[in-house]
Protein backbone atom coordinates (compact mmCIF):
# COMPACT_ATOMS: atom_id res chain seq x y z
CA UNK A 1 0.00 0.00 0.00
CA UNK A 2 1.11 3.56 -1.06
CA UNK A 3 0.68 6.38 1.03
CA UNK A 4 1.39 9.86 -0.44
CA UNK A 5 2.66 12.55 1.82
CA UNK A 6 1.70 16.25 1.10
CA UNK A 7 4.68 18.61 2.20
CA UNK A 8 3.40 21.06 4.55
CA UNK A 9 4.51 23.84 2.17
CA UNK A 10 3.46 22.76 -1.16
CA UNK A 11 0.56 24.94 -1.84
CA UNK A 12 -2.69 23.37 -3.15
CA UNK A 13 -5.05 24.38 -5.34
CA UNK A 14 -7.79 27.30 -5.12
CA UNK A 15 -5.88 28.72 -1.91
CA UNK A 16 -8.09 31.83 -0.45
CA UNK A 17 -6.03 34.87 0.93
CA UNK A 18 -6.11 34.01 3.80
CA UNK A 19 -4.57 30.44 3.47
CA UNK A 20 -1.83 32.39 1.21
CA UNK A 21 -1.31 34.31 3.77
CA UNK A 22 -0.40 31.75 6.10
CA UNK A 23 0.85 29.44 3.93
CA UNK A 24 3.84 32.30 3.39
CA UNK A 25 4.10 32.41 7.42
CA UNK A 26 4.72 28.63 7.60
CA UNK A 27 7.11 28.88 5.05
CA UNK A 28 9.37 31.95 6.25
CA UNK A 29 9.29 29.52 9.76
CA UNK A 30 10.65 26.46 8.07
CA UNK A 31 13.41 28.13 6.48
CA UNK A 32 14.29 30.28 9.60
CA UNK A 33 17.06 28.20 11.43
CA UNK A 34 18.93 29.04 14.34
CA UNK A 35 22.58 29.67 12.37
CA UNK A 36 20.81 32.26 10.32
CA UNK A 37 20.40 34.29 13.55
CA UNK A 38 23.72 33.72 14.58
CA UNK A 39 24.94 35.26 11.56
CA UNK A 40 22.66 38.19 11.59
CA UNK A 41 23.98 38.39 15.51
CA UNK A 42 27.62 38.03 14.54
CA UNK A 43 26.94 40.92 11.23
CA UNK A 44 26.12 43.15 14.19
CA UNK A 45 28.89 42.69 16.46
CA UNK A 46 31.16 43.10 13.85
CA UNK A 47 29.41 46.53 12.59
CA UNK A 48 29.85 47.56 16.31
CA UNK A 49 33.24 47.03 16.48
CA UNK A 50 34.39 48.75 13.20
CA UNK A 51 32.16 52.10 14.57
CA UNK A 52 34.47 51.79 17.48
CA UNK A 53 37.53 51.54 15.95
CA UNK A 54 36.52 54.71 13.88
CA UNK A 55 35.78 56.46 16.72
CA UNK A 56 38.99 55.34 18.47
CA UNK A 57 41.31 56.82 15.45
CA UNK A 58 38.69 59.62 15.02
CA UNK A 59 39.65 61.16 18.65
CA UNK A 60 43.28 60.01 18.60
CA UNK A 61 43.43 62.52 15.72
CA UNK A 62 41.35 65.58 17.27
CA UNK A 63 43.99 65.28 19.61
CA UNK A 64 46.88 65.35 17.66
CA UNK A 65 45.28 68.21 15.52
CA UNK A 66 44.59 70.46 18.76
CA UNK A 67 47.98 69.80 20.15
CA UNK A 68 49.60 70.76 16.74
CA UNK A 69 47.76 73.91 16.50
CA UNK A 70 47.81 74.87 20.28
CA UNK A 71 48.33 79.00 21.17
CA UNK A 72 51.60 78.43 22.57
CA UNK A 73 52.85 76.01 19.17
CA UNK A 74 54.35 77.88 16.13
CA UNK A 75 53.52 75.83 12.60
CA UNK A 76 55.48 77.53 9.97
CA UNK A 77 54.70 76.59 6.61
CA UNK A 78 56.47 76.94 3.09
CA UNK A 79 55.32 75.54 -0.13
CA UNK A 80 57.02 72.60 -1.14
CA UNK A 81 57.78 72.16 2.81
CA UNK A 82 56.38 69.99 5.85
CA UNK A 83 54.88 71.98 8.72
CA UNK A 84 57.16 72.55 11.37
CA UNK A 85 55.92 72.64 15.07
CA UNK A 86 58.15 74.78 17.20
CA UNK A 87 57.64 75.83 20.96
CA UNK A 88 59.03 79.34 20.71
CA UNK A 89 61.33 79.42 24.22
CA UNK A 90 62.80 75.78 23.26
CA UNK A 91 63.46 77.88 20.37
CA UNK A 92 66.09 80.28 22.29
CA UNK A 93 69.36 79.61 22.79
CA UNK A 94 70.88 79.89 26.69
CA UNK A 95 74.16 79.65 25.97
CA UNK A 96 74.90 82.22 23.70
CA UNK A 97 75.32 84.77 25.90
CA UNK A 98 77.79 82.79 28.99
CA UNK A 99 78.80 86.01 30.33
CA UNK A 100 75.06 87.09 31.68
CA UNK A 101 72.20 85.60 33.14
CA UNK A 102 69.48 84.25 30.60
CA UNK A 103 66.83 82.85 32.82
CA UNK A 104 65.26 83.16 36.23
CA UNK A 105 65.51 80.96 39.27
CA UNK A 106 61.47 80.22 37.99
CA UNK A 107 63.07 79.31 34.83
CA UNK A 108 61.35 82.66 33.08
CA UNK A 109 63.83 83.41 30.13
CA UNK A 110 66.24 87.05 30.44
CA UNK A 111 65.77 88.19 26.76
CA UNK A 112 69.51 89.23 25.36
CA UNK A 113 70.48 89.53 21.54
CA UNK A 114 71.87 86.31 20.00
CA UNK A 115 69.24 84.01 22.28
CA UNK A 116 66.22 84.27 19.68
CA UNK A 117 65.69 84.36 15.81
CA UNK A 118 64.07 87.48 15.05
CA UNK A 119 62.44 85.67 11.77
CA UNK A 120 60.62 82.96 13.79
CA UNK A 121 59.50 85.05 16.35
CA UNK A 122 58.02 87.13 14.04
CA UNK A 123 56.32 84.20 11.69
CA UNK A 124 54.92 82.82 14.81
CA UNK A 125 53.23 86.12 15.94
CA UNK A 126 51.67 86.99 12.64
CA UNK A 127 50.64 83.56 11.85
CA UNK A 128 48.45 83.93 15.68
CA UNK A 129 47.28 87.51 14.63
CA UNK A 130 48.99 88.89 17.60
CA UNK A 131 48.70 92.58 17.86
CA UNK A 132 49.96 95.02 20.13
CA UNK A 133 48.56 98.70 22.01
CA UNK A 134 51.68 100.51 23.31
CA UNK A 135 50.37 103.45 26.01
CA UNK A 136 52.19 106.48 26.56
CA UNK A 137 51.81 109.69 28.78
CA UNK A 138 52.92 112.82 27.05
CA UNK A 139 51.67 115.87 29.87
CA UNK A 140 52.80 119.04 30.31
CA UNK A 141 55.94 119.89 28.67
CA UNK A 142 57.15 116.31 28.00
CA UNK A 143 55.06 116.26 25.03
CA UNK A 144 56.75 118.92 23.57
CA UNK A 145 60.32 117.60 25.01
CA UNK A 146 59.74 113.85 24.41
CA UNK A 147 56.74 112.71 22.40
CA UNK A 148 57.60 113.48 18.45
CA UNK A 149 61.03 111.64 18.84
CA UNK A 150 59.36 108.43 20.94
CA UNK A 151 56.66 108.40 18.19
CA UNK A 152 58.89 108.59 15.06
CA UNK A 153 61.28 105.72 16.43
CA UNK A 154 58.73 103.85 17.44
CA UNK A 155 57.54 103.36 13.81
CA UNK A 156 61.25 102.69 12.60
CA UNK A 157 61.72 99.83 15.59
CA UNK A 158 58.80 98.94 17.56
CA UNK A 159 56.73 95.85 16.67
CA UNK A 160 57.25 96.53 12.69
CA UNK A 161 55.58 92.72 11.72
CA UNK A 162 52.36 93.52 14.05
CA UNK A 163 49.29 95.58 14.07
CA UNK A 164 50.16 98.54 16.43
CA UNK A 165 48.40 101.19 17.84
CA UNK A 166 49.32 104.14 19.91
CA UNK A 167 47.36 105.46 23.01
CA UNK A 168 48.91 108.81 23.93
CA UNK A 169 47.45 110.44 27.28
CA UNK A 170 48.11 113.84 27.38
CA UNK A 171 46.45 116.92 28.85
CA UNK A 172 47.20 118.80 25.57
CA UNK A 173 45.71 116.34 22.66
CA UNK A 174 45.76 119.45 19.70
CA UNK A 175 49.46 119.60 20.46
CA UNK A 176 50.40 115.91 19.85
CA UNK A 177 52.34 115.59 16.39
CA UNK A 178 50.55 113.73 13.37
CA UNK A 179 53.20 111.82 12.27
CA UNK A 180 53.06 109.13 9.34
CA UNK A 181 52.10 105.85 10.31
CA UNK A 182 52.91 102.69 8.31
CA UNK A 183 49.70 100.13 7.31
CA UNK A 184 48.07 98.64 10.11
CA UNK A 185 49.39 101.10 12.77
CA UNK A 186 47.47 103.58 14.49
CA UNK A 187 47.02 106.04 16.81
CA UNK A 188 44.34 107.14 19.12
CA UNK A 189 45.04 110.60 21.47
CA UNK A 190 43.17 110.02 25.05
CA UNK A 191 43.14 113.36 27.17
CA UNK A 192 43.88 113.12 30.88
CA UNK A 193 44.21 115.46 33.75
CA UNK A 194 46.94 117.17 34.47
CA UNK A 195 48.09 116.64 38.36
CA UNK A 196 50.19 119.55 40.20
CA UNK A 197 53.14 116.95 41.19
CA UNK A 198 54.86 114.66 38.73
CA UNK A 199 54.75 111.96 41.11
CA UNK A 200 50.88 112.19 40.79
CA UNK A 201 51.25 111.97 37.30
CA UNK A 202 53.37 109.11 37.46
CA UNK A 203 51.11 106.84 39.85
CA UNK A 204 48.04 107.72 38.64
CA UNK A 205 48.51 106.47 34.87
CA UNK A 206 48.27 103.09 36.41
CA UNK A 207 44.42 103.85 37.01
CA UNK A 208 44.21 105.35 33.61
CA UNK A 209 45.75 102.34 32.18
CA UNK A 210 43.27 99.96 33.84
CA UNK A 211 40.57 102.09 32.35
CA UNK A 212 41.88 102.27 28.94
CA UNK A 213 42.35 98.38 28.92
CA UNK A 214 38.73 97.85 30.10
CA UNK A 215 36.96 99.68 28.07
CA UNK A 216 38.69 99.66 24.51
CA UNK A 217 42.29 97.40 24.04
CA UNK A 218 40.76 94.54 25.87
CA UNK A 219 38.62 94.09 22.61
CA UNK A 220 40.79 94.38 19.90
CA UNK A 221 44.57 94.15 21.35
CA UNK A 222 46.36 90.55 22.64
CA UNK A 223 49.38 92.36 23.88
CA UNK A 224 49.36 95.80 25.88
CA UNK A 225 53.10 97.65 26.58
CA UNK A 226 53.43 100.88 28.98
CA UNK A 227 56.23 102.97 28.13
CA UNK A 228 57.84 105.68 29.74
CA UNK A 229 57.95 108.94 26.59
CA UNK A 230 61.38 110.34 27.57
CA UNK A 231 62.76 107.82 25.52
CA UNK A 232 63.95 106.93 22.05
CA UNK A 233 63.82 103.50 19.96
CA UNK A 234 67.37 102.90 18.59
CA UNK A 235 67.29 99.33 17.39
CA UNK A 236 64.84 96.26 17.00
CA UNK A 237 62.00 96.18 19.66
CA UNK A 238 59.83 92.86 18.06
CA UNK A 239 58.38 90.33 18.69
CA UNK A 240 60.98 87.99 21.05
CA UNK A 241 59.78 90.69 23.48
CA UNK A 242 55.95 89.27 23.64
CA UNK A 243 55.04 87.12 26.71
CA UNK A 244 51.77 86.64 29.16
CA UNK A 245 53.95 89.11 31.77
CA UNK A 246 56.78 91.24 31.05
CA UNK A 247 59.15 92.96 33.22
CA UNK A 248 62.40 94.84 32.43
CA UNK A 249 65.82 94.36 34.51
CA UNK A 250 66.90 98.36 35.66
CA UNK A 251 70.23 99.24 33.47
CA UNK A 252 71.70 100.48 36.61
CA UNK A 253 70.85 97.51 39.39
CA UNK A 254 70.77 94.71 36.85
CA UNK A 255 74.65 93.64 37.68
CA UNK A 256 74.36 95.06 41.32
CA UNK A 257 74.01 92.98 44.67
CA UNK A 258 70.13 92.48 46.05
CA UNK A 259 71.32 94.71 49.07
CA UNK A 260 71.85 97.63 46.73
CA UNK A 261 68.41 97.66 45.19
CA UNK A 262 66.54 100.77 46.39
CA UNK A 263 63.07 98.67 47.28
CA UNK A 264 60.76 100.89 49.93
CA UNK A 265 61.99 99.88 53.04
CA UNK A 266 59.30 101.81 54.83
CA UNK A 267 56.94 99.70 56.44
CA UNK A 268 54.11 101.28 56.74
CA UNK A 269 53.67 101.40 52.34
CA UNK A 270 51.75 98.76 50.61
CA UNK A 271 55.43 98.77 48.64
CA UNK A 272 57.31 97.71 51.04
CA UNK A 273 59.85 94.70 50.59
CA UNK A 274 62.62 93.36 52.70
CA UNK A 275 64.78 91.30 49.81
CA UNK A 276 63.34 90.30 46.03
CA UNK A 277 64.95 88.92 42.71
CA UNK A 278 65.71 91.90 40.76
CA UNK A 279 65.11 95.65 40.30
CA UNK A 280 62.66 96.32 37.68
CA UNK A 281 62.11 99.74 35.82
CA UNK A 282 58.71 100.86 35.46
CA UNK A 283 59.86 102.47 32.35
CA UNK A 284 58.67 99.81 30.24
CA UNK A 285 56.35 97.19 31.46
CA UNK A 286 54.15 94.86 29.85
CA UNK A 287 52.09 91.57 28.84
CA UNK A 288 48.49 90.19 27.62
CA UNK A 289 46.35 92.73 28.04
CA UNK A 290 44.74 90.81 30.96
CA UNK A 291 47.70 90.60 33.00
CA UNK A 292 48.71 94.31 32.55
CA UNK A 293 45.45 95.03 34.20
CA UNK A 294 46.00 92.72 37.16
CA UNK A 295 49.26 94.69 37.55
CA UNK A 296 47.86 98.14 36.92
CA UNK A 297 44.77 97.98 39.41
CA UNK A 298 47.00 95.87 41.73
CA UNK A 299 49.41 99.13 41.56
CA UNK A 300 46.83 101.51 41.79
CA UNK A 301 44.80 100.11 44.87
CA UNK A 302 48.12 100.06 46.38
CA UNK A 303 49.13 103.57 46.04
CA UNK A 304 45.82 104.39 47.20
CA UNK A 305 46.16 102.63 50.30
CA UNK A 306 49.40 104.68 50.86
CA UNK A 307 47.64 107.91 49.62
CA UNK A 308 45.10 106.99 52.94
CA UNK A 309 47.46 105.89 55.24
CA UNK A 310 49.58 109.91 54.36
CA UNK A 311 52.57 107.64 53.08
CA UNK A 312 54.34 107.56 49.17
CA UNK A 313 56.36 104.97 48.07
CA UNK A 314 59.83 106.00 47.69
CA UNK A 315 59.86 105.31 43.66
CA UNK A 316 56.41 105.80 43.64
CA UNK A 317 54.71 103.94 40.78
CA UNK A 318 58.14 101.85 40.37
CA UNK A 319 58.26 100.51 44.16
CA UNK A 320 54.63 99.53 43.68
CA UNK A 321 55.49 97.39 40.16
CA UNK A 322 58.46 95.73 42.32
CA UNK A 323 56.21 94.32 44.89
CA UNK A 324 54.06 92.72 42.55
CA UNK A 325 56.32 91.05 40.50
CA UNK A 326 58.16 90.17 43.90
CA UNK A 327 54.32 88.69 44.56
CA UNK A 328 53.69 87.43 40.98
CA UNK A 329 56.82 86.51 39.38
CA UNK A 330 56.98 88.00 35.32
CA UNK A 331 56.53 85.01 32.50
CA UNK A 332 59.46 87.26 30.78
CA UNK A 333 62.27 89.65 31.48
CA UNK A 334 63.73 92.17 28.99
CA UNK A 335 67.72 92.72 29.34
CA UNK A 336 68.53 96.12 29.43
CA UNK A 337 69.26 96.09 26.00
CA UNK A 338 65.38 97.00 26.00
CA UNK A 339 65.87 100.73 27.76
CA UNK A 340 69.73 101.50 28.43
CA UNK A 341 71.50 104.66 30.38
CA UNK A 342 74.73 105.20 27.64
CA UNK A 343 75.59 107.19 30.73
CA UNK A 344 76.84 104.52 32.27
CA UNK A 345 80.27 103.63 31.90
CA UNK A 346 80.32 99.69 31.54
CA UNK A 347 78.41 98.78 28.32
CA UNK A 348 79.97 95.28 27.58
CA UNK A 349 76.92 93.42 27.82
CA UNK A 350 75.06 95.36 25.76
CA UNK A 351 75.51 94.43 21.87
CA UNK A 352 72.07 96.31 21.25
CA UNK A 353 70.38 99.44 22.35
CA UNK A 354 67.37 98.93 21.46
CA UNK A 355 65.90 102.09 23.54
CA UNK A 356 67.75 104.48 25.38
CA UNK A 357 67.12 106.69 27.87
CA UNK A 358 66.37 110.56 26.52
CA UNK A 359 68.58 113.14 27.80
CA UNK A 360 66.62 115.01 31.01
CA UNK A 361 66.24 118.25 32.36
CA UNK A 362 64.32 117.54 35.47
CA UNK A 363 64.23 120.80 36.52
CA UNK A 364 62.74 122.13 33.97
CA UNK A 365 60.37 119.46 32.81
CA UNK A 366 58.99 118.70 36.28
CA UNK A 367 58.10 122.04 37.64
CA UNK A 368 56.18 123.16 34.55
Amino acid sequence: MCCIIQHPTKRPHNFSYHQEFLFMKMSMREHSTPMSGFITKGKGVVLFCCLLIIFIIYSQYLKYMTSFFSVGNLTATTIGKPRVKFLLNETLNFGARPQVQTYTSWKAPIIWERMFDPNLYDQSHVQHQSSVALTVFAVGRYLDAYLNTFLISAEQHFMLALPVTYYVFTDQPEKVPNIKLAPKRNMKVMKVEKHSRWQDISMMRMKTISEAIETEIRHQFKYVFCFDVDQEFKGRFGTEALGDSVALLHAHFYKLPKDMFTYDRNPKSKAFMETGDYYYHAAIFGGSWDNVKKLADACYLSIMDDKINDVEALWHDESHLNKYFWLHKPSRLLSPEYCWDRSIGNNRDIEVTRLIWAPKNYVALRDA
